[in-house]
């Protein structure tokens, strides 16, 4: 097993982790200071990726699709939150969880009416097409490459909106206590609505960066949204901070372990069985690390216990 494949897997599972990133920091955030689980999500994540793929079909332009995905998904959650979210805040997780639940039928439905039951496909910009040297001569895509470094600057970016803006401190204090904040005058309404639209515009903006390395497909949300409360429960509920950390050991465990378990039981094992094995090992990896994490500490890494 050469140095440079186990060097090119390892970005693949930052690209990866980066990526749920995204998906998490919105979903978190929202647990976090509404108390909401949305099963939606994933679903958000779906229009993002129909939205870039769209536009980038109708204007020829890669980064107009990437602004389609960030307004036509904040659009969507904002409607949502107001049609329907907004009447769950004081009902208790069950009837939250069939609401979204039903939501998710509704996107998957009126996505196929719209766009029809077959799969598009959003081309990589011709600038970002090719591999990059790294040092040591690695030849990695461009375009992932790139995926890092993007979703790197949006975590930074979004740790300054939380912890540095007058925003971030509205956001924070109806985390901890929505009554006193409403009190001393903000509009907990609107802050509620705008929060839920930035959730919903990051995990819009992860589908469609996504968008280019798979088909673009009704459904395709689903199984990130596991992936994603998998990352979060990691990492802690309502800490930026734990689903950034939870989201990398998320990516790195399910990309290193579909690669490397296989090839460790060929060690020992026939190559039939030693894949057999190892795949299903892999697939069960990321979970065995939640329980691990939750046996450590109950809270996940960063969570807060109340």
């Amino acid at each position: 097993m050469s140095p440079t494949l186990i060097a090119e897997q390892v970005l693949n599972g930052l690209q990866s982790g980066i990526m749920l990133f995204l998906m998490a920091a919105g979903l978190t955030l929202i647990f976090g200071v509404m108390g909401l689980i949305n099963l939606a999500h994933g679903s958000l994540y779906m229009v993002g990726a129909f939205c870039a793929a769209a536009t980038a079909a109708a204007t020829g332009s890669y980064a107009l699709g990437l602004v389609g995905a960030l307004a036509g998904a904040a659009a969507a959650g904002a409607l949502i939150e107001l049609a329907v979210i907004r009447r769950l805040y004081g009902r208790d997780h069950l009837d939250q969880v069939l609401a979204t639940f039903a939501l998710i039928l509704i996107f998957s439905e009126g996505t196929r009416w719209l766009f029809g039951s077959f799969p598009l496909y959003l081309d990589v910009p011709p600038a970002l097409s090719g591999p990059v040297t790294l040092p040591f001569g690695i030849q990695y895509p461009l375009y992932r490459l790139t995926l890092i470094g993007a979703g790197l600057a949006l975590a930074a970016a979004l740790f300054w909106l939380i912890g540095r803006t007058r925003l971030g401190i509205r956001i924070r204090a109806g985390e901890n206590d929505r009554e006193m904040i409403a009190a001393l005058g903000v509009n907990i309404d609107a802050l509620y609505t705008l929060v839920f639209a930035l959730g919903a515009a990051l995990a819009g903006l992860a589908g469609a960066l996504v968008g280019t390395l798979q088909s673009v497909q009704v459904g395709m949300g689903e199984p990130v949204l596991i992936l994603a409360f998998v990352t979060i429960v990691i990492g802690g509920i309502g800490s930026i901070r734990g689903a950034l950390v939870g989201a990398l050991l998320v990516g790195l465990t399910g990309t290193l372990g579909s690669v490397f378990l296989p090839e460790f039981f060929k060690l020992f094992m026939p190559p039939s069985e030693a894949t057999q094995t190892g795949s299903a090992l892999a697939s069960m990896a990321i979970y065995i690390l939640m329980a691990a994490v939750l046996v450590w500490k109950p809270t996940g890494l960063y969570g807060v216990r109340t």
